[in-house]
């Protein structure tokens, strides 16, 4: 589980990162690109991946990280639910999807998740 402060503040340590309304959530951009939003109502984070990270994360449980279903899920959108998501599960998808849409420079700052 992860709290929806831990997530914000590890979401936000990100080189650039940057906290902006988006709708009635909240999201977290690296150079106007949104990397994951926040749905504090429904305890949910939405990550920006590729298909393939898509499909290694959501492969352990996918009533706690899945697809988004729709065409945005189809395009590496991917819920994970902050109550019964483990910690580091959720910061190593947290890195992937900075790193998905930073600019290189940016994503080579982030070497691994011991860095943070």
């Amino acid at each position: 589980m992860i709290t929806i402060a831990s997530f914000q503040k590890l979401a936000i340590a990100f080189p650039e990162a940057e906290v902006s309304p988006h709708f009635e959530k909240i999201s977290f951009r690296v150079r106007k690109k949104i990397f994951a939003t926040l749905d504090v109502a429904n305890k949910r984070v939405c990550m920006k991946l590729s298909e393939v990270d898509q499909s290694v994360f959501s492969t352990k449980d996918k009533t706690i990280v899945y697809p988004v279903p729709n065409k945005w899920g189809k395009a590496g959108w991917t819920f994970f639910e902050l109550s019964k998501v483990n910690k580091n599960l959720c910061l190593d998808a947290l890195q992937t999807a900075y790193c998905e849409v930073a600019p290189k420079s940016l994503a080579a700052l982030i070497q691994s998740k011991e860095d943070w």
